[in-house]
């Protein structure tokens, strides 16, 4: 069974009647905001004590732990098949069997008149007002949302806002004598630091698990603009939501995805960097909603290949490969084969980082990009647009190798055709080859029968004279601007000495 990412929220069927982008000091000012500006003191001795092997999580635990919550989202559900258990978990695990056998006499196998569906996550207060940090995924699509306190008061929480790109939701209790978290620093975390959960995994409330930091700045598929924690906390359905806790009892991060096989903890868990969050709930108080900057380019990963191909020594940076017309990158004069290296000074080491850069700054603000160009650095100003939704579009599809006469390139393996005005329209492009046949070296590089020339290096292709003389006049690397059906991307060719 393939691994796969998962939210961490336990998910139940239960019958019920019909009746029924700043940095770290930003995010602490915004916190002394909320809570009356307690800054937080070291709880837990960090350096062990004669026959202590491991670091003491008490302390953390008796003053931090009364401020995490549970959290039950109930959404509606048309009535299906009856489970022997109310929550999905694979037969093949443990947990099936104990859950089996202590559950109560009928399980699942009632029939419902109706049902709904409830998530259990975690969350926890951040200002004594009553409001509650948790994940996105937990309460998304939630009719109502209840938050159990650990002194066992059950109060309906109503929906600040949500955030979907950083997995973030705001909510809001009415209740006196809250207990509060404190804000840390995960810009200061080191890997291999011990870090702490609080949380309710398959519903058990207020359980507490340990381990470090394995690493920062994680990207994860569809998940932009969140440099993760990684740290092997054991982290299960119902985590979602709850803090990680640095040595000072300081939150740093909010317990959000698992690495995993089987639905349950494999040893890598996931957390999104607390000044994020913080900066996103400022936001969702303020606004209902989170406003991003827009630059309005697609970018791809440079490899050691790509970055040969274009004259630099490191493959460092983000590789433009399509700039949205009209958006404030074509407005900066960007360019399908730049390459980002910076963004007003903070260097872009891979294409993960200038998402989650522009992605903290605000509409409306200029930038100055250092951008690599056949050669040399220049230096462009953009000033960013606001981000907005993504929209559905069909792909359109990209037809078979047309009539026209062909060209066969030996030494790269390929044979190349000139599209006709019919094709080119029909592909939504101004000029290109199509890839008829390939083997060789062009196989190897990875283009595939059906793809699109569009460019060599940063030059357009039109004709197939051009390409060949693009290509007699490169050295011993190219990189192949390709459209493969709705994506563009940079292909890296080696062409020998």
């Amino acid at each position: 069974m393939p691994a796969v990412l998962r939210p961490a929220a336990l998910l139940l069927t239960l019958t019920l009647p019909l009746t029924m982008l700043t940095g770290c000091d930003k995010a602490r000012e915004l916190y002394q905001s909320w809570s009356g500006g307690n800054e937080a003191k070291p709880v837990v001795q960090q350096t062990p004590a004669p026959g202590m092997l491991l670091a003491d999580f008490t302390s953390l635990v008796e003053q931090e732990g009364p401020a995490v919550v549970n959290i039950a989202a109930t959404r509606p559900e048309s009535a299906g098949n009856p489970s022997p258990l109310p929550f999905p978990i694979p037969e093949d695990d443990p947990l099936f069997e104990f859950f089996k056998r202590f559950m109560p006499p009928g399980g699942g196998n009632q029939e419902p008149e109706e049902s709904d569906s409830i998530s259990y996550g975690s969350g926890f207060i951040v200002s004594p007002d009553g409001f509650v940090l948790t994940n996105a995924h937990v309460v998304q699509g939630a009719q109502q949302i209840q938050v159990k306190l650990t002194d066992k008061r059950e109060v309906r929480a109503k929906l600040v806002g949500l955030d979907r790109r950083t997995d973030v939701a705001l909510l809001k209790i009415d209740a006196a004598s809250l207990p509060t978290v404190k804000i840390g620093d995960p810009n200061t975390l080191k890997v291999g630091e011990w870090v702490a959960a609080i949380g309710a995994p398959f519903g058990f409330d207020n359980t507490v698990t340990a381990g470090i930091v394995s690493a920062k700045g994680r990207s994860l598929p569809d998940d932009t603009f969140v440099p993760f924690i990684q740290t092997d906390v054991a982290i299960n359905p119902g985590n979602s939501g709850g803090p990680l806790f640095n040595l000072k009892g300081q939150v740093v991060g909010i317990n959000s995805q698992i690495y995993s096989r089987s639905g349950g903890f494999m040893g890598i868990s996931f957390a999104i960097p607390i000044d994020i969050a913080m900066s996103v709930a400022e936001q969702l108080k303020a606004n209902g909603r989170v406003s991003r900057g827009q630059l309005g380019v697609h970018i791809q990963e440079l490899s050691q290949e790509l970055a040969r191909s274009f004259g630099l020594s490191t493959a460092a940076g983000a590789l433009v490969v399509r700039v949205e017309p009209g958006s404030p990158a074509a407005k900066a004069g960007l360019q399908p084969g730049d390459i980002i290296l910076n963004l007003d000074g903070r260097k872009v080491q891979s294409s993960t980082d200038l998402p989650m850069m522009v992605g903290q700054m605000k509409p409306g603000t200029t930038v100055k990009l250092g951008v690599w160009r056949k050669g040399k650095e220049v230096t462009l100003d953009a000033t960013l647009a606001e981000m907005r939704n993504p929209g559905t579009e069909e792909a359109p599809q990209q037809k078979a190798p047309s009539q026209i006469p062909s060209t066969t390139f030996d030494k790269l393996g390929l044979t190349l055709s000139e599209l006709s005005a019919s094709q080119r329209k029909e592909l939504g492009v101004q000029s290109g080859l199509l890839v008829d046949k390939v083997g060789g070296p062009a196989a190897k590089s990875g283009l595939m029968h059906g793809d699109i020339i569009l460019g060599v290096n940063q030059s357009p292709v039109s004709n197939i004279e051009e390409f060949r003389k693009l290509i007699d006049a490169a050295g011993s690397n190219v990189a192949l601007l390709v459209k493969r059906m709705d994506n563009t991307l940079y292909v890296p060719l080696r062409l020998g000495n």
